[in-house]
């Protein structure tokens, strides 16, 4: 039985205000896989990610995730798309005034959760899920930068999203912080998640190899079909 495709791409062009990024782009990602995106600094990966999460209006060719498409996509509907995915930061994005609690009940309020025992027991068991239910109470200045990531993928699965996007997750914490997250990434696939990993660090991608897409000048190549052609250290930018 052939797997659900969950993010179709065919033709895209990815545009940073007038500039194009990314052209002829094609891609299929089926559910349950997982996925690096790599290549160095301002070649797309960032760009890319913003796009399958509406961030970036598609303004050629054709995109489908989820079902949902793309092109013309509605205010609407980028909501709820973006509550079927969970897209993890470099940067955090945590609430600086709320506690580590008050950070993800924030976000369970906004997609309309009401009941505050259901809100409890989800922030609950998603805290329980990246080992930080002894820090709910914390603020984020308190934490430790994993400490700090492992509470934006708790956040980033809340409402239980089929797809994980991820921007260089591990880009600013050390090697052994770096490989506890990769572990939490590796975990929630195996549990059935859509990864989709944008990094630049060699090391991660050594531990779990999986496929890999290269933004490099101006196109995304898909190492499943092109690996002979990639030197995939050289076209990585070391954060060591």
């Amino acid at each position: 039985m052939d797997k659900k495709k969950v993010i179709q791409l065919a033709g895209v062009e990815i545009f940073q205000r007038d500039n194009r990024i990314l052209s002829d782009v094609e891609l299929v990602v089926n559910e349950g896989e997982f996925i690096y995106v790599i290549g160095k600094v301002g070649t797309g990966k960032t760009s890319l990610i913003k796009t399958l999460n509406a961030e970036l209006p598609l303004l050629k060719g054709t995109g489908d995730v989820l079902a949902y498409q793309l092109a013309g996509i509605k205010s609407r509907e980028i909501s709820e798309l973006r509550r079927k995915l969970g897209v993890v930061f470099q940067d955090f994005r945590l609430l600086s005034d709320r506690d580590v609690y008050e950070n993800l009940a924030f976000v369970l309020k906004a997609t309309a959760w009401k009941s505050k025992t259901s809100i409890n027991e989800r922030v609950n068991k998603v805290l329980e899920i990246v080992g930080m239910t002894s820090k709910m109470k914390n603020m984020p200045h308190e934490l430790s930068g994993g400490e700090q990531q492992r509470v934006v993928i708790a956040r980033a699965i809340l409402n239980n999203p089929e797809i994980i996007i991820a921007d260089e997750p591990t880009g600013n914490l050390d090697p052994e912080t770096s490989e506890e997250i990769l572990d939490l990434f590796i975990r929630l696939n195996d549990e059935g998640k859509t990864v989709l990993m944008a990094t630049h660090d060699y090391a991660v991608i050594a531990k779990k190899p999986a496929r890999t897409l290269v933004c490099v000048d101006g196109k995304l190549v898909d190492s499943d079909k092109n690996r002979d052609e990639i030197e995939f250290e050289s076209l990585l930018d070391s954060n060591f």
